[in-house]
Protein backbone atom coordinates (compact mmCIF):
# COMPACT_ATOMS: atom_id res chain seq x y z
CA UNK A 1 0.00 0.00 0.00
CA UNK A 2 2.73 2.43 0.95
CA UNK A 3 4.71 1.66 -2.19
CA UNK A 4 1.66 2.45 -4.31
CA UNK A 5 1.24 5.70 -2.44
CA UNK A 6 4.87 6.61 -3.11
CA UNK A 7 4.38 5.89 -6.80
CA UNK A 8 1.23 7.98 -6.80
CA UNK A 9 3.08 10.78 -5.02
CA UNK A 10 5.89 10.64 -7.57
CA UNK A 11 3.42 10.79 -10.45
CA UNK A 12 1.74 13.83 -8.89
CA UNK A 13 5.11 15.55 -8.50
CA UNK A 14 5.98 14.90 -12.14
CA UNK A 15 2.55 16.11 -13.21
CA UNK A 16 2.93 19.31 -11.17
CA UNK A 17 6.32 20.02 -12.72
CA UNK A 18 4.95 19.44 -16.21
CA UNK A 19 1.96 21.65 -15.45
CA UNK A 20 4.11 24.54 -14.24
CA UNK A 21 6.43 24.26 -17.24
CA UNK A 22 3.44 24.13 -19.56
CA UNK A 23 1.98 27.26 -18.00
CA UNK A 24 5.31 29.03 -18.33
CA UNK A 25 5.79 28.07 -21.98
CA UNK A 26 2.19 28.92 -22.84
CA UNK A 27 2.51 32.33 -21.21
CA UNK A 28 5.68 33.01 -23.13
CA UNK A 29 3.97 32.08 -26.39
CA UNK A 30 1.01 34.32 -25.63
CA UNK A 31 3.36 37.16 -24.73
CA UNK A 32 5.20 36.77 -28.03
CA UNK A 33 1.93 36.77 -29.96
CA UNK A 34 0.74 39.90 -28.16
CA UNK A 35 4.01 41.67 -28.88
CA UNK A 36 3.80 40.72 -32.56
CA UNK A 37 0.18 41.86 -32.75
CA UNK A 38 1.07 45.20 -31.16
CA UNK A 39 4.01 45.68 -33.52
CA UNK A 40 2.05 45.06 -36.74
CA UNK A 41 -0.24 48.16 -36.56
CA UNK A 42 2.70 50.35 -35.63
CA UNK A 43 4.67 49.12 -38.64
CA UNK A 44 1.70 49.59 -41.00
CA UNK A 45 1.11 53.24 -40.08
CA UNK A 46 2.99 55.81 -42.22
CA UNK A 47 5.72 57.79 -40.56
CA UNK A 48 4.68 61.32 -39.67
CA UNK A 49 6.83 64.37 -40.08
CA UNK A 50 8.25 65.89 -36.91
CA UNK A 51 8.04 69.71 -36.25
CA UNK A 52 7.02 70.50 -39.84
CA UNK A 53 10.17 68.96 -41.31
CA UNK A 54 10.48 66.06 -43.67
CA UNK A 55 12.12 63.77 -41.16
CA UNK A 56 10.19 60.69 -40.11
CA UNK A 57 9.48 60.21 -36.42
CA UNK A 58 10.89 57.14 -34.70
CA UNK A 59 8.29 54.43 -34.15
CA UNK A 60 7.04 54.17 -30.58
CA UNK A 61 8.17 51.15 -28.62
CA UNK A 62 5.46 48.58 -28.07
CA UNK A 63 4.35 48.40 -24.42
CA UNK A 64 5.45 45.37 -22.46
CA UNK A 65 2.94 42.86 -21.26
CA UNK A 66 2.56 42.22 -17.54
CA UNK A 67 4.37 38.89 -17.68
CA UNK A 68 7.24 40.32 -19.73
CA UNK A 69 7.56 43.17 -17.24
CA UNK A 70 7.64 40.78 -14.30
CA UNK A 71 10.08 38.44 -16.04
CA UNK A 72 12.42 41.30 -16.93
CA UNK A 73 12.26 42.75 -13.44
CA UNK A 74 12.99 39.45 -11.72
CA UNK A 75 15.89 38.67 -14.07
CA UNK A 76 17.73 35.54 -12.88
CA UNK A 77 15.65 35.52 -9.66
CA UNK A 78 12.79 34.24 -11.82
CA UNK A 79 14.53 30.89 -12.33
CA UNK A 80 15.53 30.67 -8.67
CA UNK A 81 11.93 31.15 -7.56
CA UNK A 82 10.70 28.80 -10.30
CA UNK A 83 12.97 26.05 -8.97
CA UNK A 84 11.88 26.70 -5.38
CA UNK A 85 8.20 26.62 -6.37
CA UNK A 86 8.62 23.28 -8.18
CA UNK A 87 10.40 21.78 -5.17
CA UNK A 88 7.71 23.19 -2.88
CA UNK A 89 4.88 21.58 -4.88
CA UNK A 90 6.71 18.24 -4.97
CA UNK A 91 7.41 18.30 -1.21
CA UNK A 92 3.85 19.35 -0.44
CA UNK A 93 2.35 16.47 -2.42
CA UNK A 94 4.81 13.98 -0.91
CA UNK A 95 4.10 15.07 2.67
CA UNK A 96 0.35 15.08 2.13
CA UNK A 97 0.54 11.51 0.84
CA UNK A 98 2.76 10.43 3.76
CA UNK A 99 0.42 12.01 6.30
CA UNK A 100 -2.62 10.08 5.15
CA UNK A 101 -4.22 7.88 7.79
CA UNK A 102 -3.98 4.70 5.68
CA UNK A 103 -0.21 5.19 5.47
CA UNK A 104 0.23 5.75 9.21
CA UNK A 105 -2.60 3.95 11.07
CA UNK A 106 -4.31 1.68 8.51
CA UNK A 107 -7.63 0.43 9.81
CA UNK A 108 -7.34 -2.84 7.87
CA UNK A 109 -4.09 -3.70 9.66
CA UNK A 110 -5.61 -2.98 13.07
CA UNK A 111 -8.60 -5.22 12.43
CA UNK A 112 -6.57 -8.08 10.91
CA UNK A 113 -3.89 -7.91 13.61
CA UNK A 114 -6.47 -7.97 16.39
CA UNK A 115 -8.30 -10.88 14.77
CA UNK A 116 -5.08 -12.92 14.61
CA UNK A 117 -4.31 -12.24 18.27
CA UNK A 118 -7.82 -13.28 19.32
CA UNK A 119 -7.24 -16.63 17.60
CA UNK A 120 -3.76 -16.94 19.21
CA UNK A 121 -2.09 -16.74 15.80
CA UNK A 122 0.88 -14.70 16.98
CA UNK A 123 3.18 -15.74 14.16
CA UNK A 124 0.59 -14.78 11.54
CA UNK A 125 0.10 -11.43 13.26
CA UNK A 126 3.85 -10.83 13.25
CA UNK A 127 4.17 -11.73 9.56
CA UNK A 128 1.28 -9.41 8.74
CA UNK A 129 2.83 -6.49 10.62
CA UNK A 130 6.29 -7.21 9.18
CA UNK A 131 5.02 -7.10 5.59
CA UNK A 132 3.09 -3.89 6.17
CA UNK A 133 5.26 -0.80 5.58
CA UNK A 134 3.05 1.61 7.47
CA UNK A 135 4.05 3.43 10.65
CA UNK A 136 1.88 1.16 12.80
CA UNK A 137 3.11 -1.99 11.04
CA UNK A 138 6.75 -1.22 11.88
CA UNK A 139 5.83 -0.44 15.48
CA UNK A 140 3.84 -3.66 15.96
CA UNK A 141 6.48 -5.87 14.33
CA UNK A 142 9.16 -4.35 16.58
CA UNK A 143 7.03 -5.07 19.65
CA UNK A 144 6.34 -8.69 18.70
CA UNK A 145 10.04 -9.29 18.08
CA UNK A 146 10.81 -8.40 21.71
CA UNK A 147 7.66 -9.76 23.35
CA UNK A 148 9.41 -13.02 24.27
CA UNK A 149 11.75 -10.97 26.50
CA UNK A 150 8.84 -9.44 28.36
CA UNK A 151 6.13 -6.85 27.92
CA UNK A 152 8.34 -3.98 29.08
CA UNK A 153 10.99 -4.81 26.48
CA UNK A 154 8.33 -4.96 23.78
CA UNK A 155 6.94 -1.54 24.71
CA UNK A 156 10.45 -0.10 24.81
CA UNK A 157 11.18 -1.44 21.31
CA UNK A 158 7.90 -0.04 20.04
CA UNK A 159 8.70 3.37 21.44
CA UNK A 160 12.14 3.40 19.83
CA UNK A 161 10.77 2.51 16.42
CA UNK A 162 7.95 5.01 16.87
CA UNK A 163 10.39 7.81 17.63
CA UNK A 164 12.50 6.87 14.61
CA UNK A 165 9.53 6.84 12.22
CA UNK A 166 8.19 10.07 13.68
CA UNK A 167 11.60 11.65 13.14
CA UNK A 168 11.54 10.59 9.48
CA UNK A 169 8.18 12.29 8.98
CA UNK A 170 9.42 15.40 10.76
CA UNK A 171 12.53 15.54 8.59
CA UNK A 172 10.43 15.46 5.42
CA UNK A 173 8.26 18.22 6.80
CA UNK A 174 11.25 20.33 7.81
CA UNK A 175 12.05 21.02 4.15
CA UNK A 176 8.76 22.92 3.88
CA UNK A 177 9.85 25.06 6.81
CA UNK A 178 13.21 25.55 5.10
CA UNK A 179 11.46 26.88 1.99
CA UNK A 180 9.36 29.15 4.17
CA UNK A 181 12.55 30.53 5.71
CA UNK A 182 14.71 30.82 2.59
CA UNK A 183 12.14 32.35 0.22
CA UNK A 184 11.75 35.72 2.01
CA UNK A 185 15.52 35.84 2.56
CA UNK A 186 16.09 35.46 -1.17
CA UNK A 187 13.43 38.12 -1.71
CA UNK A 188 15.24 40.41 0.71
CA UNK A 189 18.50 39.78 -1.13
CA UNK A 190 16.77 40.77 -4.37
CA UNK A 191 15.39 43.89 -2.69
CA UNK A 192 18.86 45.04 -1.67
CA UNK A 193 20.21 44.15 -5.10
CA UNK A 194 17.50 46.16 -6.86
CA UNK A 195 17.95 49.20 -4.66
CA UNK A 196 21.72 49.13 -5.24
CA UNK A 197 21.08 49.11 -8.98
CA UNK A 198 18.75 52.10 -8.70
CA UNK A 199 21.14 54.12 -6.55
CA UNK A 200 24.05 53.25 -8.83
CA UNK A 201 22.09 54.80 -11.73
CA UNK A 202 21.66 57.99 -9.70
CA UNK A 203 25.33 58.04 -8.64
CA UNK A 204 26.70 57.54 -12.15
CA UNK A 205 24.25 59.73 -14.08
CA UNK A 206 25.88 63.05 -13.18
CA UNK A 207 22.56 64.78 -13.70
CA UNK A 208 18.92 63.78 -14.00
CA UNK A 209 18.85 59.96 -14.08
CA UNK A 210 16.82 58.00 -16.59
CA UNK A 211 13.47 57.16 -15.02
CA UNK A 212 13.20 53.81 -16.83
CA UNK A 213 16.55 52.64 -15.44
CA UNK A 214 15.50 53.67 -11.95
CA UNK A 215 12.22 51.82 -12.40
CA UNK A 216 14.04 48.60 -13.38
CA UNK A 217 15.95 48.46 -10.10
CA UNK A 218 12.91 49.35 -8.02
CA UNK A 219 10.81 46.74 -9.86
CA UNK A 220 13.43 44.09 -9.10
CA UNK A 221 13.39 45.08 -5.43
CA UNK A 222 9.61 44.91 -5.12
CA UNK A 223 8.93 41.83 -7.22
CA UNK A 224 11.57 39.69 -5.49
CA UNK A 225 10.07 40.59 -2.12
CA UNK A 226 6.55 39.85 -3.36
CA UNK A 227 7.41 36.46 -4.87
CA UNK A 228 9.50 35.48 -1.85
CA UNK A 229 6.59 36.17 0.50
CA UNK A 230 4.14 34.48 -1.88
CA UNK A 231 6.18 31.28 -1.58
CA UNK A 232 6.95 31.56 2.13
CA UNK A 233 3.37 32.09 3.37
CA UNK A 234 1.85 28.86 1.96
CA UNK A 235 5.01 26.91 2.83
CA UNK A 236 4.87 27.92 6.50
CA UNK A 237 1.11 27.35 6.64
CA UNK A 238 1.43 23.88 5.07
CA UNK A 239 4.27 22.97 7.43
CA UNK A 240 2.30 23.83 10.57
CA UNK A 241 -0.88 22.13 9.39
CA UNK A 242 0.90 18.93 8.36
CA UNK A 243 3.08 18.98 11.49
CA UNK A 244 0.00 19.00 13.72
CA UNK A 245 -1.53 16.17 11.70
CA UNK A 246 1.63 14.05 11.89
CA UNK A 247 1.90 14.56 15.66
CA UNK A 248 -1.74 13.57 16.10
CA UNK A 249 -1.32 10.42 13.98
CA UNK A 250 1.91 9.51 15.78
CA UNK A 251 0.09 9.74 19.11
CA UNK A 252 -2.67 7.55 17.70
CA UNK A 253 -0.06 4.99 16.62
CA UNK A 254 1.28 4.83 20.17
CA UNK A 255 -2.14 4.43 21.74
CA UNK A 256 -3.28 1.83 19.19
CA UNK A 257 -0.04 -0.15 19.41
CA UNK A 258 -0.07 -0.33 23.20
CA UNK A 259 -3.74 -1.29 23.12
CA UNK A 260 -3.10 -4.17 20.72
CA UNK A 261 -0.09 -5.36 22.73
CA UNK A 262 -1.85 -5.12 26.10
CA UNK A 263 -2.76 -8.81 26.01
CA UNK A 264 0.95 -9.63 26.46
CA UNK A 265 1.25 -7.78 29.78
CA UNK A 266 1.78 -10.98 31.75
CA UNK A 267 4.51 -12.31 29.45
CA UNK A 268 7.82 -12.59 31.30
CA UNK A 269 6.29 -12.22 34.77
Amino acid sequence: MLRRSHAYSLSLCVASVALMLGIFLTTQAVTAQDAAADAEPAAAEPAEAADGGGEAAAPAEAPKSVFEWVYTSLSYYFWIFMFISIVFVALLVMNIMNARRENVVPLALVESFEACLEENQVQEAYDMAKEDESFLGKVLSAGLEKVSQGYDKAIEAMQEVGEEENMKLDHRLSYLALIGTLSPMIGLFGTVDGMIKSFSVIARSGGTPDASQLANGISTALFTTLVGLALAIPAIAAYNILRNRVDRLALEVGITGEGLMSRFQNVGK
